[in-house]
């Protein structure tokens, strides 16, 4: 089995920007590929996620500096939150912070209550795919624009004339693009056509099997092979609690019997091994690369724990 394993944190639940830096410097120590961060202005409980909320990009910037080697980036941001053109000139120049190292993930956004509490547009689902559409259209186009030529973009939603597309990514044509959800129909369309990689978030293995088979059918559909464009990267999310015993285990699986906003998920409560096992089912059916979600940032130990029994054996 080979899979390449990131982390996958969510700060909004409550962690200020030392804890994030202080996390992410245990993953790259640890020897994981990446860190990577939800973009959210607000928790999805009743806790209040104390100290508040950091912005993700704001973040990735400043933990571009102080690492060196992990891949960093987003799952997901949404759509809903940033301008394409101002995200484009964001994300490139994190990448140049980073000498390369960044990752975007970008989604249509889905919880309405912290648009609503922050003041931001919130329009319904079919109008936030079509804008998610116009926004990879427009990040893309900037990106490859070459340097000295200008990019113009008119859609229902965006428009943009004659802009030089600068800074810049250190990566080319751009940092790898992360598209995923459980959507059956334009999400795995959107993948096909602009993603590097396409994740299915914290589901069964049959579940996330179902949703490769219709990437797959969509990467058909587009042409992207006929197009010369590489393989998408099939990625899943696994929410994880582990432990040396079961108490230890159970302790750290406790917040996740919290009442929340999000869908139900499929977590790995147990041992290392069976977090090996789950992770080779993944494998069976086409995963390269897992983002491991792990809910406590001051849990430097469970990171340390996943590192010496379970990377090894992967």
């Amino acid at each position: 089995m080979s899979l390449r394993v990131c982390v996958f944190t969510e700060p909004h639940r409550g962690a200020d920007h030392e804890d994030q830096l202080r996390f992410a410097q245990g993953v790259e120590a640890c020897g994981f590929e990446g860190f990577f961060r939800a973009d959210h202005y607000q928790t999805m409980g009743t806790d209040p996620g104390l100290p508040g909320p950091t912005d993700a990009w704001v973040t990735l910037g400043a933990l571009a500096r102080e690492t060196s080697r992990i891949r960093l980036g987003t799952l997901v941001t949404p759509a809903t939150f940033r301008l394409p053109g101002p995200l484009a000139v964001t994300v490139a120049q994190v990448d140049r912070m980073s000498r390369g190292r960044v990752e975007l993930g970008l989604g249509a956004g889905w919880y309405a209550r912290e648009h609503t509490s922050y003041g931001i547009p919130f329009p319904p689902a079919p109008e936030r795919f079509d804008r998610l559409e116009e926004q990879l259209a427009v990040i893309t186009g900037l990106w490859r624009t070459p340097v000295g030529e200008r990019f113009s973009f008119r859609g229902e939603h965006y428009q943009l004339v004659d802009a030089p597309g600068l800074p810049k990514p250190v990566q080319v044509p751009g940092p790898p693009i992360v598209v995923g959800g459980r959507g059956p129909k334009r999400t795995p369309e959107l993948a096909a056509r602009y993603a590097d990689e396409f994740n299915m978030p914290f589901k069964s293995v049959a579940e996330t099997a179902r949703a490769y088979r219709r990437v797959a059918e969509a990467c058909e559909r587009t042409g992207r092979a006929d197009a010369g464009r590489l393989p998408l990267v099939l990625s899943a999310g696994v929410v994880v609690a582990i432990g040396r015993t079961d108490a230890e285990a159970r302790r750290r699986a406790a917040p996740l019997h919290a009442k929340t906003a999000l869908p139900p998920e499929d977590p790995v409560i147990g041992s290392p091994d069976q977090l090996v096992e789950r992770l080779g089912e993944f494998a069976a059916i086409g995963t390269s690369r897992v983002h491991l979600r792990l809910i406590d940032l001051d849990d430097l130990d469970h990171l340390q724990l996943i590192a010496a029994e379970v990377l090894p054996q992967l």
